[in-house]
């Protein structure tokens, strides 16, 4: 009895090692399944916004040479086989023949209806110079559409169609407080295939690219692609927070890194578009630098941050209330300005005629500047004029030589004082990034009025410290940052 019940026994215990194997593979088939729940799923959120999602196409007549793709034939190059293929074949829904014949030139976009009397919101890009444009609806409705007004700087247009009721409309978010790592998705049609949708996050915020810097754009890692421009970027909640725009691309097509103009800075544009017919930005009138370490530490700040001033406009808002080259921004109306693309945006949401209060840094000293915010104008180019022959007098210890500034060239550059680099061979000016033609008008933080007067300073100049320089280069001032 006392066998047979150790028998028993036996066959029911468990080897210690089968136990803890069984543990840990429940534990990770738990963890897994955490995980999963963790993920957003987008079908609801699809189904409940993807009516008020838009496909634009537009038509562009053309006297002479032309494609009927929607984008260009180097655009079309870079695409597989098969999409090649699908765009210039016989039965390509953009029509026969492929680029080369004179058909009228056709493009592709997106956009969303923001009201329900018809307007709707997508790229300028995508319907600049269009002859025609059509908006179709998700129930396969295709309206013609009047193009109420667009604003090239933030790269927006306004559509209106007429004559239709029950219109879906997006739901309209916030775009300030947005931060990188939130989910987002993306409803376009890429390559023209409709109602895509494509999910990421965001990836960071306020970027400045260097075709606009008054438009502090989204970056997300949502795939993105021609045909994707115009439409609308949505959070977890199903509110619009950002316009697809614009994509980081060596190849063409999406690499990974997108940009959306924000929501905020969109409907702006649409309000201003609707109700007055064109857009106005608040404008300032300095030309701004990035504070780096080496010009934090010449102007005595502890961190790098502010906006330097290497400019001020002639009848500017910013010289009628005192600002000087050399000053740094640090706040705008109590908002920190960390890097110097922060200030482009505060200035144009500024409307224009109000005061804005600035917080900065001039000659070690902390003070408050008001400025009465006036209206953007067009951007003025200024051309590099030609060095001048004359006596040459050398920068000693810098390793540059340097002449007097002839008056036509103070004329045409708008200055009234400096110095024309005229060499530059190795030494701290060529480490510093000084190039011959470069004007010289302030070194060490003291105004260069003559070739002596630079000489002079030059031989005042503290030994292994960083000095600014302050040069003027094609028309436009900067600060560099040059150690004896």
């Amino acid at each position: 009895m006392s066998v047979s019940v150790a028998i028993r026994r036996e066959e029911k215990t468990w080897p210690a090692w089968l136990a803890g194997f069984t543990l840990l593979a429940f534990m990770t088939l738990f963890s897994v399944s955490t995980r999963a729940a963790d993920l957003p799923d987008f079908t609801g959120l699809v189904k409940e916004n993807s009516a008020a999602v838009v496909n634009i196409s537009t038509t562009q007549k053309q006297s002479g040479q032309a494609s009927n793709m929607p984008f260009d034939e180097r655009q079309l190059e870079q695409l597989p086989e098969f999409f090649q293929e699908f765009f210039r074949g016989p039965h390509s829904p953009f029509g026969r023949g492929g680029p080369g014949g004179q058909s009228p030139v056709r493009s592709m976009g997106s956009g969303f209806i923001v009201s329900t009397d018809g307007y709707v919101l997508t790229n300028n890009h995508v319907v600049e110079g269009a002859d025609e444009i059509i908006v179709r609806l998700s129930d396969r409705r295709e309206i013609p559409a009047k193009l109420v007004g667009t604003d090239p700087r933030s790269d927006m247009a306004v559509l209106k169609i007429e004559d239709e009721d029950d219109l879906p409309v997006v739901r309209i978010g916030e775009s300030e407080k947005l931060q990188p790592g939130q989910w987002v998705f993306a409803i376009g049609s890429p390559f023209g295939f409709d109602y895509t949708v494509t999910a990421g996050i965001i990836s960071a915020v306020g970027r400045a690219l260097p075709s606009e810097n008054y438009v502090p754009f989204i970056q997300t890692d949502v795939a993105i692609n021609p045909g994707n421009s115009g439409g609308p970027l949505f959070n977890l909640d199903g509110e619009v927070i950002g316009v697809n725009s614009q994509i980081y691309t060596r190849s063409g097509g999406f690499m990974g890194v997108s940009f959306a103009v924000p929501i905020d800075q969109a409907m702006n544009v649409f309000q201003q578009i609707r109700d007055k017919g064109a857009v106005s930005r608040g404008w300032l009138g300095v030309l701004i630098q990035e504070v780096n370490r080496d010009l934090a530490e010449s102007f005595g700040l502890s961190r790098p941050r502010g906006a330097l001033v290497a400019e001020v406009v002639p009848d500017s808002p910013a010289e009628d209330a005192g600002l000087k080259s050399g000053d740094i921004i640090l706040e705008y109306n109590g908002s920190q300005v960390n890097l110097s693309s922060d200030l482009p945006p505060m200035v144009g949401r500024t409307p224009v005629g109000e005061t804005a209060t600035l917080e900065v840094l001039r000659q070690g000293k902390w003070i408050d500047v008001d400025v009465k915010i006036g209206r953007l104008p067009g951007d003025d180019e200024s051309g590099q004029p030609a060095a001048p022959q004359g006596p040459d007098t050398e920068g000693g210890k810098l390793g540059m030589t340097v002449r007097p500034l002839p008056a036509e060239i103070m004329k045409s550059m708008g200055i009234d004082h400096g110095v024309l680099v005229a060499n530059v061979a190795a030494g701290p000016a060529l480490n510093a990034g000084i190039r011959p033609n470069d004007v010289i008008t302030e070194l060490n933080r003291q105004e260069i009025s003559s070739v002596d007067e630079f000489r002079r300073v030059v031989e005042q100049l503290p030994e292994n410290e960083p000095v600014s320089v302050r040069v003027v280069r094609q028309g436009r001032a900067i600060y560099l940052v040059m150690k004896p």
